[in-house]
Formats: structure tokens, sequence, C-alpha cells
């Protein structure tokens, strides 16, 4: 499977290759327990820096899975959607990346 073979963009569905899946997953699971230990931080009365040096880190890991599906979606349902006549993915597509660059 190349990385055009994975989306939909009819149904606006995007069935993602079994190896790409469980790595965003893995990710963000990781990202869910660093909410929770930031979560059990401010419960605890932790320092604000050490608190706002765990938030900085998950920020760091959300970016992470961003790009990730920024380049897929790029390299696939972008293009796919292009090839198709579609050129108002690119204004979806500049939308979406003004959201995540704030």
């Amino acid at each position: 499977m190349n990385d055009r073979d994975h989306c939909c963009s009819s149904d606006r569905a995007t069935v993602r290759p079994d190896k790409i899946k469980s790595n965003l997953v893995s990710r963000l699971n990781r990202v869910e327990g660093q909410i929770r230990g930031i979560r059990g931080m401010v419960e605890k009365d932790v320092y604000c820096d050490d608190i706002l040096n765990q938030i900085a880190a998950v920020q760091s890991a959300l970016n992470a899975v961003g790009k990730m599906l920024l380049e897929g979606h790029m390299k696939s349902c972008v293009i796919e959607r292009i090839q198709q006549g579609d050129s108002e993915v690119i204004d979806e597509l500049l939308k979406t990346m003004n959201k995540l660059m704030k």
C-alpha cells in the first residue's frame, strides 16, 4: 500500500495503514498519560514551572502527531482531490494549517 491508497475523501474517512495507525495511537496514548500526570501535579501542588515544562512537552508531542497526520494528508488526500479536480482542498488545507500554527 502506498501513501495514496488510504484516502477516501468522498465519505470524509481516511483508512490508514496499520503501522501508521499504531504509531499515532501510541503517541496519543503517551500524551494522554502526560495529561493525567499534569493533572496529578496540579492536585499535588507541584511547583508551577515544573507543570509548565510538562505542558510544553505535551504540546510538543501533540505537534509531532499533527505533523505526521498533516504529512499523510498532503501526500494522500490532498493530492488525490487535486487530481480529481477538487481545488477546494487547498483552502481547506490552508484553514487547517492556520489552526495548527496558532
